[in-house]
């Protein structure tokens, strides 16, 4: 990062700081006037107390914080502009969140639902407007040639051609296609029905990077057959400085994302399915607590009521535990209000030919093991709100695939099918809001799939909001 870059940053966040120092301003004195009808002339005279106005900074510090951990000053020349929004609009719900968490330490009597609807309208309003109008003036400026990053392109494949006509038909981005560098090869005569040109073949790199604007180098060389080659432009990029580019997917991966970890001062490429950002895998352990936490005290009644019945229509203990799969395959003791006799398990074997799911689970409408209390159980769901308790252990979370037993999974014939397995699994999902035991093996596997492909936090409130209308009819239910 150049001086100019660092300077430009500092100045972005001064002026975010500022922002949300108004709309809090702005929050404070439209709210303050809904409901006392205080002038604006008499709300700037009030006094302000040195708590507050310590709290306040406090309140800044953290907001500039959840900025730079949302990677609202990280480079966005290349993102798109619904991502950067899409950041902003987070960034400002866990602010305002921020200041719910303010507002019961302190007892800051001002803090209403009223002020936190008002103020994220308006702090998300202004940051991302003022977002966009910094895109549009560093679009204006690079279509004017300033802030321009030139590019060279090593290698001549249709990955690297298709990569050149993305940067050369976007001026807005800034970037400036020099060319491409490779040999003479038989696929290089498909590239003479473009515009793009080769400005030197590899023996003369080293010659036109000392003679030439270069700013960044992209490689998309074959990996096995040029590695030793891409190391060697690899050093030549430190020696010159040059930030060096490369297409990650070297593999071929469709569903693989990448991501730059050090590890005991070595540099990594992990890849990762799924989602690996911290906060919102820290914000959903937390719903997951305290939802669990607030549903077994809203339910104990029931949950006394349910213990009492399988005592008295079934002899045997109240929880049936069983080894189930959990995140990459480690083995943890579920937690469920026995349903079915106590020899269920044994007499599974003479019932395996009426099973009516496809695949390796087992599951049969009228299962004759289930008891006269567990057929009510398991038709409400109640036989699964002890799970709550794996919840609260980090075994299982409230949204993510079912946790299958080691039965089941020793069934699975396909390894695409066990991507499920590397996310925590949950009590609900979208197979059990999409038609639970009405859908084949494959169906729930490839929803569980899509889960994780397009897992957010949004996601998984809209999951949990469709399951409690799926669990009242007892769609699906076994």
């Amino acid at each position: 990062m150049n001086e100019k870059h660092r300077l430009v940053i500092s100045l972005l966040k001064l002026f975010d700081i500022a922002l949300m120092a108004f709309a809090f301003g702005l929050t404070t004195v439209l709210v303050v006037k809904a409901e006392d009808g205080v002038s604006l002339v008499e709300f700037l005279a009030m006094r302000t107390r040195v708590v507050n106005f310590g709290i306040f900074l406090i309140a800044l510090c953290l907001f500039h914080f959840v900025f730079q951990i949302c990677g609202l000053y990280k480079s966005r020349r290349l993102s798109k502009c619904r991502s950067e929004t899409a950041d902003v609009f987070k960034a400002m719900t866990i602010n305002t969140a921020c200041f719910v968490a303010f507002g019961s330490l302190f007892s800051i009597r001002m803090i209403t639902i009223q002020f936190l609807a008002v103020f994220w309208v308006v702090s998300t309003l202004l940051i991302s407007l003022a977002r966009l109008l910094l895109r549009s003036v560093a679009a204006h400026l690079r279509r004017q040639g300033r802030d321009l990053r030139y590019v060279l392109i090593l290698g001549t494949n249709p990955r690297a051609v298709e990569f050149a006509g993305r940067i050369s038909k976007n001026l807005d981005l800034g970037y400036r296609f020099l060319g491409f560098v490779d040999d003479d090869w038989p696929g290089i005569a498909a590239l003479k029905k473009t515009n793009f040109q080769v400005v030197s073949d590899y023996a003369g790199l080293a010659e036109f990077l000392r003679r030439n604007v270069v700013d960044e180098v992209a490689i998309y060389l074959p990996f096995g057959s040029f590695y030793r080659y891409s190391s060697q432009v690899a050093t030549l990029c430190e020696q010159h400085g040059i930030t060096m580019r490369f297409n990650s997917d070297i593999f071929g991966l469709k569903t693989t994302r990448w991501r730059a970890e050090e590890f005991d001062g070595d540099q990594h490429i992990a890849t990762y399915t799924g989602s690996s950002e911290v906060l919102p895998r820290t914000i959903k352990r937390m719903l997951d607590i305290t939802v669990s936490i607030f549903v077994i005290l809203l339910f104990s009644p029931i949950l006394i009521v349910a213990a009492i019945a399988i005592k008295l229509t079934s002899p045997g203990p109240i929880f049936f535990l069983q080894q189930r799969m959990g995140l990459n395959k480690r083995r943890f003791k579920i937690l469920k209000f026995r349903t079915m006799v106590l020899n269920a398990e044994k007499l599974m074997p003479g019932l395996e030919k009426h099973n009516e799911m496809s695949g390796p689970v087992f599951k049969i409408r009228n299962d004759p093991r289930i008891t006269q209390a567990g057929r009510f159980l398991r038709k409400s769901s109640i036989d699964e709100l002890p799970q709550l308790l794996n919840v609260l252990k980090g075994e299982m979370s409230l949204v993510g695939p079912r946790p299958l037993p080691v039965r089941d999974y020793e069934g699975f014939n396909e390894d695409w099918q066990r991507r499920r397995f590397s996310v925590k699994p949950g009590i609900t999902c979208l197979w059990q809001i999409n038609g639970r035991n009405g859908i084949t093996f494959d169906q729930w596997m490839l929803l569980d799939l899509q889960y994780m492909d397009e897992w957010s936090l949004w996601l998984d409130l809209k999951i949990l909001a469709r399951t409690v209308p799926a669990v009242l009819r007892g769609a699906g239910a076994a």
